[in-house]
């Protein structure tokens, strides 16, 4: 089969390839095809990922091209990996929300909303795309925010699925401490992309015994530096949070602390530009260790399991993904897109039942789902209003005049990617 990455030329692309070239077993893969508009990145990307392919015996080929129309075609399925304006447009959503006292991230609060409104209208228009090189191929979106591009893809009618590494990444983490193998960890994960708990840990699937009492008795301290969060915190809820959720309980801590030090998208420019001169090494066949402080820990794990599910292959049928709710939580509306554990197949993710939520969490859930309604709406039609009423939304802004002063600082610094503004 025929898989293509949109957003090939991404330094991520590389841990990708390697599932692809270590699973092809679970996910045969004849055809990878690498579609990005910079053939800078693109041609030791792709070097690479044919190197990757033939020291691991792998039969199928990769290709490079910055067409995206051929690059889809007959695709079984696109994955979408991008970052609209780059590590530069990072840089400024993780600056500017600061100067008004809120956190700078580049998928939480003011910066995510920014990221948002740039990559919402590229993604339908590749979408768009696909559907007429590919009508049946499914569309794995790995693409922050991923729940806000998930809602903009399934409102358009177009064959999709949200993925998020954070499920995984805690799911291999609770094995080990659990000394179990990760098949056999399921994990009770309810919320919204980047705004999940995890209330239960289950053995050996969702109607196994809850290990999570256990796991926070005896491993809670080491769970929450990995959080950065108090153990008192994971001791009082009885669960155990994404470690975004330290953007919400630890606001004003974060804020003291981003202001302080060197932003994250320095960080990693700096590294991806390390990581692009290895990659042009002939020699290296590869990922290089580097790449795991890269981000994205078991991404290519999480993205082979689901393709396989759903294009038919050895994928695991039960997986964390971003679908639709259609009644999941009862208190939001169907058209939202929650992360939760879901039966995958052919025809695309069922959730499985919830139980009801504690409204502190669900209190959270419902104001981000309507953010996140808003912030929608403002990718589609624009305007300086829209954006306005989804920060004032936002429960890490909520305030009218820290809305209109992140309103005025984001419009200036994304004039270029908003064609509206």
């Amino acid at each position: 089969m025929k898989l293509a990455v949109v957003g090939g030329g991404s330094t991520y692309t590389p841990e990708l390839v390697d599932g692809f070239a270590r699973l092809r077993d679970t996910l045969p893969v004849s055809e990878l095809v690498l579609v990005d508009p910079s053939a800078e990145r693109l041609e030791p990307v792709g070097a690479l990922a044919r190197r990757i392919f033939a020291r691991q015996g792998h039969p199928g080929t990769v290709t490079t091209t910055s067409d995206l129309d051929a690059g889809v075609a007959g695709a079984a399925a696109v994955l979408l990996q991008l970052r609209v304006g780059g590590q530069a447009a990072r840089q400024q959503d993780e600056t500017w929300p600061l100067e008004c006292g809120c956190v700078g991230q580049e998928t939480t609060g003011a910066g995510g909303l920014a990221k948002a409104l740039r990559t919402v209208p590229v993604v339908l228009d590749i979408a768009e795309r696909v559907r007429l090189a590919s009508p049946d191929a499914w569309i794995i979106d790995f693409t922050n925010p991923v729940g806000i591009v998930t809602r903009a893809l399934l409102a358009a009618g177009h064959r999709a699925v949200g993925l998020c590494n954070v499920a995984i990444g805690l799911q291999r983490k609770f094995a080990a401490l659990l000394d179990l193998a990760p098949a056999e960890v399921h994990l009770d994960h309810v919320g919204l992309n980047h705004l999940t708990w995890e209330l239960g840990v289950r053995r050996g699937g969702p109607d196994g015994p809850d290990l999570l009492p256990g796991l926070l008795a005896g491993h809670a301290e080491a769970i929450a530096a990995d959080l950065r969060l108090p153990r008192a915190v994971l001791d009082r809820l009885g669960v155990v949070p994404s470690y975004y959720l330290r953007y919400f309980y630890a606001h004003d801590e974060v804020v003291r602390e981003l202001g302080g030090k060197p932003s994250r998208a320095a960080e990693v420019a700096a590294m991806e530009a390390e990581l692009l001169r290895m990659y042009r090494d002939p020699a290296l066949d590869r990922k290089p260790e580097l790449l795991a402080k890269r981000g994205g820990a078991f991404y290519s794990e999480a993205a082979v399991d689901l393709a396989a599910a759903l294009l038919g292959g050895c994928g695991s049928p039960v997986q964390v993904v971003n679908t639709r709710n259609d009644g999941t939580l009862p208190f939001l509306p169907d058209d939202a897109v929650v992360e939760v554990q879901a039966r995958v197949g052919g025809d695309g993710p069922v959730p499985l039942p919830v139980p009801r939520l504690d409204p502190l969490y669900a209190g959270l859930v419902a104001g981000v789902t309507a953010y996140e309604e808003l912030a929608l709406d403002a990718a589609l039609r624009g305007g300086r209003e829209r954006v306005f009423r989804a920060l004032l939304a936002h429960p890490l802004v909520g305030q009218f005049d820290l809305a209109e002063g992140l309103t005025d600082r984001l419009l200036a610094h994304n004039k270029e990617h908003l064609a509206w503004a």
